[in-house]
């Protein structure tokens, strides 16, 4: 009997302390960014959707999803050999991210966290990784988001991007 009732006990504090703390919310965003590392000089800068869900596990952790889909433009490479001019034009590097998203809290309107996961390959040619983000972020209004982050995505090299964003929370 004792068990039981410590149980419910703990069941109402844990259930009472979720609808204080509760940003469990959906996320849409876009992003931009420039390519930087072992493959700046083929891609020029990238855009992209970003999307996640996450659930407020406490006052100052959100544990969530994430996916979008990000399009980094090919750049036209020119080299001259003996006289001769070869131009060579890479296609543009498309990814789906799948990943788990953390957010931290240190401070009211402040967050620092990452996303963690596999980016899928969309474009000819790429495999895909192992897709990392560490960002931070900032909170405009009740709504609005502004963050800066580092993506890569390792897998026999990195592709890496310096990136700004703006999600909208509903």
């Amino acid at each position: 009997m004792k068990t039981f009732i410590a149980t419910l006990v703990l069941i109402a504090t844990s259930l009472s302390l979720q609808a204080q703390v509760d940003r469990t919310n959906f996320r849409a965003g876009l992003n931009a960014g420039i390519i930087t590392g072992e493959v700046s000089d083929f891609y020029s800068f990238s855009l992209g959707v970003d999307l996640q869900y996450v659930w407020g596990l406490s006052k100052e952790i959100d544990l969530g999803l994430a996916t979008g889909f990000n399009n980094a433009f090919g750049e036209e490479e020119s080299s001259t050999n003996g006289g001769i001019t070869t131009t060579t034009e890479f296609a543009n590097l498309q990814y789906i991210p799948a990943a788990v998203a953390l957010r931290i809290y240190p401070s009211y309107g402040f967050k620092l966290g990452g996303d963690l996961g596999y980016a899928i390959g969309v474009s000819d040619g790429f495999d895909g990784g192992l897709y990392y983000r560490p960002m931070i972020g900032v909170d405009i209004n009740g709504t609005t988001e502004i963050n800066a982050s580092y993506s890569a995505i390792s897998n026999d090299g990195t592709f890496a991007t310096i990136m700004v964003g703006v999600l909208f929370l509903f």
